[in-house]
């Protein structure tokens, strides 16, 4: 990742680029699915195709006409069924699979150089000897600096077959030596729960980024260390989760509902509908649960959300969700590209359908998150616009809504920043981490020694380190008055600190402890 410059309108949609690609529910496809092309209609790209080939007067590459058409043909039916090129798919099956090969580092690339933030723990690389703020300078005989490397030069040499070797040629800044490291490579998890912890003695908090095959076996094991700690209240974390696998948000809904409650029902074109019920095999049936979403909450986080208000099992806490209900079923192509093609709609238990609409094509669906803060509604729930035509009962009589997300039971405004929206924003971006990394690697082995009330001490309690990120702020060119919000930042960036020199969980320590919706959450 380079990181140059900031603009601001990259900073406002940061959050919302990942919705559109991973924010699908999907189902997993049969093992193979065939198109049926029988008419002339059906044979008229492939036809054009040939022509162009055989006759067009310059050479053209085909393979790159074929994705425009595919992807312009997908845009034109629903703003969740997508064209995933061929180049692309690995990525995509890696980060839905929870798991890739490889040496597992944390890198970004600036100019002409691969910098290893930290090495992932417990992976090739750590065991190897690889540490953080070393400069990779070969595969074996692959060079992997100057103009010409990229993020997808660099997976090709250091990704491989499990148990594959590699040797990695790095620059040891912090020593100014060069050192030579003999790598098994092997399989690396993708983590998709972020964390789970007791927040006091008898609630817990997991925080879950996506919906991926893992995510189901990650959940449970965290949900059952917080009930051997005596946990009886969950906080569940579905911000920012754009969703993923369908099964897999069943599965967690089934550890909290009693058996035969309906989670979730879906109607494909035919009008077939498919019931999901829980079974007997939860774990939390009778302990405490709130669920926190935002604006970015989609898919299958909505799916969760709905299933705990529908059946009156838990409170709902935050912002109005995203608003998705379509279910979309993934078909794989020959040369390994792939679409992800809407299939059905699902409906929360009362019937709810939340998908809002995208009658006025993707570009205004897409700028939905600015329309809703120019409307004020990230900071007052009254400014809900909310479909009276379509209110449902829950069994317990309570008014719910269907149409545009999930509205919270209880509402938590946007976090304040003093009039500067795009704050929350930035420093959740990449420049925060950019910047913790240069002035660590400034003076490594100083800051490598502190631990975590030292560091704390160290960068919250000193404008010092607020100083210099407001100039290389101003350097990346993105124009933002920190002056206002000088606590929220220092917040972040001793976070982000203790993420790079301690753990990620010291992150979570330290950005949850004034977290307004877990404030609130705690108060219920």
């Amino acid at each position: 990742m380079k990181i140059d410059k900031i603009y601001l309108p990259v900073i406002m949609f940061a959050t919302l680029a990942i919705g559109f690609f991973l924010g699908g529910i999907f189902i997993k496809a049969p093992a193979a699915t065939v198109v049926n092309e029988k008419n002339e209609t059906k044979q008229k790209l492939n036809r054009l195709i040939d022509f162009i080939d055989s006759e067009y007067v310059d050479n053209v590459n085909t393979d790159s006409i074929v994705d425009q058409t595919v992807t312009g043909i997908l845009e034109k039916l629903d703003p969740h069924s997508i064209y995933i090129a061929r180049n692309e798919a690995q990525h995509e099956s890696e980060l839905m699979q929870g798991n890739f090969v490889g040496i597992g580092v944390n890198f970004f690339i600036e100019k002409d150089t691969v910098i290893i933030i930290n090495p992932i723990a417990g992976s090739p690389s750590e065991k190897a000897g690889i540490k953080a703020g070393d400069r990779l300078l070969y595969a074996d005989s692959n060079k992997l600096f100057g103009k010409k490397i990229n993020s997808d030069k660099l997976y090709k040499v250091i990704k491989g077959e499990p148990e594959s070797k590699v040797k990695l040629t790095v620059f040891r800044k912090s020593e100014n030596k060069k050192y030579q490291f003999d790598i098994i490579r092997n399989t690396i998890p993708v983590k998709s729960v972020d964390i789970a912890v007791m927040l006091n003695k008898k609630t817990g908090y997991i925080k879950i980024n996506r919906f991926a095959e893992t995510t189901y076996r990650e959940f449970q094991k965290g949900l059952v260390q917080l009930i051997k700690k005596d946990a009886n209240s969950l906080i569940l974390d579905l911000r920012d989760n754009s969703g993923g696998y369908m099964e897999e948000a069943i599965k967690i809904i089934d550890e909290f509902l009693p058996e035969k409650k309906l989670i979730v029902f879906t109607k494909n074109k035919k009008g077939k509908i498919e019931k999901t019920f829980a079974t007997a095999n939860g774990v939390f049936e009778k302990g405490k649960i709130e669920v926190l979403i935002n604006e970015n909450s989609a898919s299958a986080s909505e799916i969760i959300a709905g299933a705990i208000q529908d059946n009156d099992r838990g409170l709902i806490i935050g912002r109005r969700s995203f608003g998705k209900g379509l279910v979309q079923r993934e078909m794989n192509f020959k040369d390994g590209s792939s679409v992800r093609l809407t299939v059905a709609r699902y409906y929360t238990p009362t019937g709810r359908s939340i998908q809002k609409s995208y009658k006025n094509g993707v570009d205004d669906y897409m700028n939905d998150f600015m329309q809703r803060y120019h409307n004020g509604e990230l900071y007052a729930k009254d400014s809900i616009k909310i479909a009276d035509t379509l209110k449902f009962k829950t069994p317990k009589g309570r008014i719910v809504y269907g149409g545009g997300g999930i509205v919270p039971d209880v509402f938590v405004p946007i976090e304040s920043t003093k009039g500067n929206e795009v704050v929350p924003l930035l420093m959740q971006s990449g420049i925060v981490m950019n910047f913790v990394f240069k002035t660590i690697d400034k003076d490594r082995k100083t800051f490598e020694k502190l631990n975590f009330s030292q560091l704390f001490q160290k960068i919250h309690t000193s404008d010092i380190y607020f100083e210099l990120f407001k100039k290389h702020v101003h350097e990346s060119d993105a124009f933002i008055d920190l002056e206002n919000n000088k606590g929220y930042v220092k917040k972040y960036l001793t976070a982000e600190f203790s993420r790079q020199l301690l753990d990620e969980n010291y992150y979570y320590l330290v950005t949850l402890k004034d977290d307004p919706m877990i404030r609130e959450a705690l108060s219920q």
